[in-house]
């Protein structure tokens, strides 16, 4: 039974096929006439090969029926990912050794024909405009919230995807983003159920969630709630290496073989096996030992989350907190906001690195982001509350208190986004000029995070001030091709 009291196929999960292939190769010392061209590791300096041993190397092979191939698996690959799909309760999955980046673009292209639509949350990670671009679909964006006493921004709730999906009944499919970076998820059981009452589909982005079904403590994972296509990243929580993702398929209303193909398709005809193998790995271990695993984690997180509440300067919302907004909380994510302290979460970031060793998964204005895996110890989360302790009684910064805000990002779309990619001609214009004019470009502001600005898009003048203002404190804006935001690629359309 999962955590959610559903039957899960019972089936030896103890088995590792690709591992076990990849191992007994390695040890049989087959000599390589094969790339890459390290040769089992014989071809590795020795600066790196001192550190890593060489038989790291062994596990890095090519295509070849006894390895099995990623694009047509009929062995060991196809093995595994049977294995990955009943662990999960899936009908099928789909190893991804690009990262979810393509897992996302993969489930956009697998259900949307070009000139169809899509709704979906403006809290979405970059990779699904590019999803958006190659597909030639209309996107049709939900205004994410923002939270003013967290500064954090929630992702779609059911009554925004239920008004949306009104208005927009032509939409082919939902994507959600769910939990978020700052580990929020959305009451995705509901908006699953909203979707298929009207024939939708629901895509979900939860490259965060790989481990959520793993224990009952954890908010309920995408494929529990009945999504059709679900992209996670284990290798951000898992003990799989990076750009180790899967894309599970669990629906009656997409074509199955299209999905292999676009799968296919997107993905390198030269997969890294060492990085396949730590999936086939890591799903052992979860089904094995995961539930064990995130006990003792949650327990450690739950200390380390209370002994920050009580410093001065620093604090980080509960679960309760957030439950009480009407979302879930994924806690292994360590949201620390910083504001108190009169610093940017980039400084006390920087602080972290230089003085303590300690290296947090991403900080803005107003937090930092500090990610525990299954590999997260009680010895790292000790040193990462004493560093705080220490900073909170240093003496403190003079920076305003910024308020996070977003502008109205419902503007017109004029024209599809991957026309003009593709068939239009651009030109810069200043900042102040370039109200009215259509956007050629993606423009996305860290924090927070959302792109304010994609391909088609009409420029108001709202997004312009707003834009002024980041341009005023710095704010780096990913996509402005230049050192500072001076000017926007618009469509020339003369």
């Amino acid at each position: 039974m999962n955590k959610n009291g559903k039957k899960e196929n019972s089936i030896n999960q103890d088995k590792t096929p690709l591992l076990d292939t990849l191992l007994a190769r390695a040890k049989r010392k087959v000599i390589s006439f094969h790339t890459p061209g390290h040769k089992n590791g014989q071809g590795i300096d020795k600066k790196l090969a001192s550190f890593t041993g060489r038989n790291l190397f062994s596990l890095d092979v090519t295509v070849f029926p006894e390895v099995d191939s990623l694009h047509d698996p009929t062995g060991p690959i196809r093995k595994a990912q049977t294995l990955m799909a009943k662990a999960y309760g899936v009908e099928q999955s789909f190893f991804l050794v690009n990262g979810s980046s393509v897992g996302n673009m993969s489930m956009i292209m697998s259900t949307c024909q070009p000139g169809e639509s899509l709704i979906i949350s403006r809290n979405t990670h970059k990779s699904t405009l590019a999803g958006i671009i190659l597909s030639g679909v209309w996107p049709i964006w939900i205004q994410p919230s923002v939270d003013q006493n967290l500064d954090i921004i929630f992702d779609a709730t059911p009554e925004q995807v239920e008004k949306t999906l009104k208005e927009f009944p032509e939409a082919k499919a939902v994507l959600v983003t769910s939990p978020t970076y700052n580990g929020v998820t959305t009451n995705l059981k509901k908006i699953a159920d909203i979707c298929h009452a009207r024939g939708k589909l629901l895509l979900v982005d939860e490259a965060w969630g790989a481990h959520l079904k793993f224990h009952e403590d954890l908010p309920s994972s995408a494929i529990d709630a009945g999504a059709d296509l679900v992209v996670q990243s284990t290798h951000k929580m898992l003990p799989v290496m990076s750009q180790g993702s899967v894309l599970h398929f669990n629906s009656k209303l997409i074509n199955l073989n299209r999905v292999r193909n676009i799968v296919s398709m997107l993905q390198t005809t030269s997969p890294n096996y060492f990085t396949l193998a730590t999936i086939d790995l890591a799903r052992k271990q979860m089904v094995a030992e995961g539930e064990k695993i995130f006990e003792k984690l949650l327990r450690l997180i739950d200390r380390a989350r209370a002994q920050i509440n009580h410093f001065k300067n620093f604090s980080t919302f509960t679960r309760a907190e957030i439950q009480g907004k009407g979302f879930d909380l994924d806690v292994t994510k360590i949201t620390v906001n910083v504001t108190r302290s009169g610093y940017s979460g980039h400084h006390i970031s920087e602080i972290l690195a230089r003085d303590y060793n300690i290296q947090v998964d991403a900080a803005d204005l107003f937090n930092i982001i500090a990610i525990c895996g299954v590999g997260t110890t009680r010895k790292d989360l000790d040193a990462l509350v004493r560093a705080l302790a220490e900073i909170d009684k240093k003496e403190r910064g003079d920076q305003q208190n910024w308020v996070l805000t977003i502008p109205s990002l419902s503007t017109e779309l004029v024209m599809n986004p991957r026309d003009v990619f593709l068939l239009y001609r651009s030109k810069r214009v200043p900042l102040r000029k370039a109200v009215g004019h259509i956007s050629a470009q993606a423009l996305t502001p860290y924090p927070p995070g959302i792109p304010v600005l994609i391909p088609g898009e009409r420029i108001t003048s709202e997004i312009i001030e707003y834009l002024e203002k980041l341009v005023e404190r710095a704010v780096r804006v990913s996509g402005q091709e230049a050192e500072a935001l001076k000017s926007v690629k618009v469509v020339a359309l003369h």
